[in-house]
């Protein structure tokens, strides 16, 4: 039977009538009318909707599927929602005539924005410094530098290594403990191939590090995150487990100390390996410096750090920071001669940690960073005060919780305005049982600073309205 809804007048200043008919779900005849509505030019560009919950009062339907039809129509670019304006029908969705030329919305071919978490912006490479390290290194490097490399990585770079983590993150160890390699990615495949079996890893996690060790024959096993960390307590018989404790990726937040002495009390009576990935743990802003859990036990923790984050993923340069008792093995495991990480890119990075340059860019970036994620915070408490922000105290990024099953829409509404960014679902492990979070994960780090405010108004009128 058809159903019709009208007399907005009260509202929206003008009467408004739809019929409700034809097959499907209520919340794909309520998206079908209204794209037929905007089609026939009856709604207007620009023209403003009812809130979603007086119509669905009016309707007699759940507030969440018109709630649902409105996401899906401000993805699929038939509407727009922004705080303080409401939903509206968006300016490209200009009526088309006749009927049998009607056309959806084309979606951008390309990102105009990009609010992917993962690298800094690469505008701000420390060019000038990094020369002048370049000539300094290549002006005293011996003969042997420009040889066959050492699989341990040129001692240069292990001793300036040596001294920066312990005095920045707090490791414990020596430049015969350190192995240089070409990233996490590189350190993660050796460890694979030296300890193998199962492994437990963070239910949230990067998704490309899960098809790494799967390639590699290793099974992984989902560990629970809640706002403390990831669950120490149930580790059971993994022969390693993988974290991220400084800055649980992606959801944020140090692994609390009593869970970081239960893992090394795991790792001590089960012969088990703990292996810390330090992806961005010089970046923090509003707590004190989280140390290395290596520093609680150099003989049962792998300690993995790059320059992907600080300076550049271009430069190929990580290193593991090894118990004793496995560096033989990871260094016939990588092979005789270093085909990986530069030598004379080594070398520079050698320097450049020495001469203090490093120090100082990194605190150039962490304030530089700082102030990309206050303003991030300040527009979306201006214009989208119904999202909370979580798992910004450090790092790159943070997460926008959002409102259960409406990820998909919102991650789709962002592609509409041009705005790449991802969504939690796909940094969840497939196995994890537990219960799922909707969110956005916004790398703040990456757009050059001209684009910066067209990407946050791009991200605010993707999101749901509350």
């Amino acid at each position: 039977m058809a159903e019709s809804w009208v007399n907005f007048a009260e509202r929206l200043g003008a009467d408004l009538h739809l019929e409700l008919t034809g097959p499907g779900s209520r919340r794909a005849v309520l998206m079908r009318a209204l794209r037929e509505a905007v089609q026939s030019g009856r709604l207007a560009p620009g023209t403003r909707l009812p809130p979603y919950r007086s119509l669905a009062a009016d309707l007699g339907i759940a507030r969440n599927t018109v709630g649902d039809a409105y996401a899906e129509l401000v993805a699929e670019g038939w509407l727009t929602a922004r705080q303080g304006s409401g939903t509206r029908v968006a300016e490209r969705a200009a009526p088309l005539t006749p009927v049998r030329s009607r056309r959806t919305p084309v979606r951008p071919a390309k990102p105009v924005y990009d609010l992917v978490q993962g690298q800094p912006d690469p505008s701000v490479f420390p060019r000038a410094a990094w020369l002048a390290s370049a000539r300094r290194a290549l002006t005293a490097a011996p003969h042997d530098a420009f040889g066959p490399g050492d699989p341990r990585g040129r001692r240069e770079l292990r001793v300036a290594l040596a001294g920066y983590l312990a005095r920045v993150r707090g490791v414990r160890t020596s430049p015969e403990r350190i192995v240089v390699c070409s990233g996490t990615a590189h350190a993660l495949r050796l460890m694979a191939s030296v300890v193998g079996g199962r492994w437990a890893v963070e239910s949230y996690g990067l998704p490309f590090h899960r098809a790494l060790l799967a390639a590699e024959k290793v099974t992984t096993v989902p560990l629970g995150v809640d706002e403390h960390g990831a669950r120490a307590d149930r580790l059971g018989d993994e022969q390693a487990v993988l974290l991220t404790p400084a800055h649980q990726f992606p959801t944020g937040g140090p692994l609390q100390a009593a869970r970081r002495t239960a893992v090394v009390d795991w790792a001590r009576s089960t012969g088990g390996v703990v292996l810390e990935d330090d992806y961005d743990g010089e970046f923090r802003y509003d707590r004190r410096p989280v140390g290395a859990v290596q520093g609680l036990d150099p003989d049962r923790v792998v300690f993995m750090g790059s320059v992907s984050k600080s300076l550049s993923p271009t430069l190929r340069i990580g290193w593991m920071v090894l118990p004793g008792q496995l560096v033989e093995e990871v260094v016939r495991t990588k092979g005789e001669r270093e085909q990986y990480a530069s030598a004379t890119e080594q070398l520079t990075l050698a320097d450049f940690i020495a001469s203090g340059a490093y120090d100082r860019h990194v605190r150039r970036m962490r304030q530089r960073h700082r102030r990309r994620r206050d303003r991030l915070v300040s527009v979306l408490a201006e214009r989208a005060p119904q999202v909370r922000v979580s798992g910004m105290a450090a790092g790159l990024h943070a997460v926008l919780e959002l409102p259960r099953g409406t990820e998909r829409a919102v991650v789709k509404a962002a592609a509409w305005q041009g705005l790449a960014v991802e969504g939690l679902a796909g940094y969840r492990h497939p196995g994890y049982a537990g219960e799922s979070r909707d969110g956005l994960v916004v790398g703040y780090a990456t757009p050059p600073e001209h684009l910066y405010p067209g990407a946050l108004d791009a991200l605010c009128c993707a999101l749901p309205l509350d």
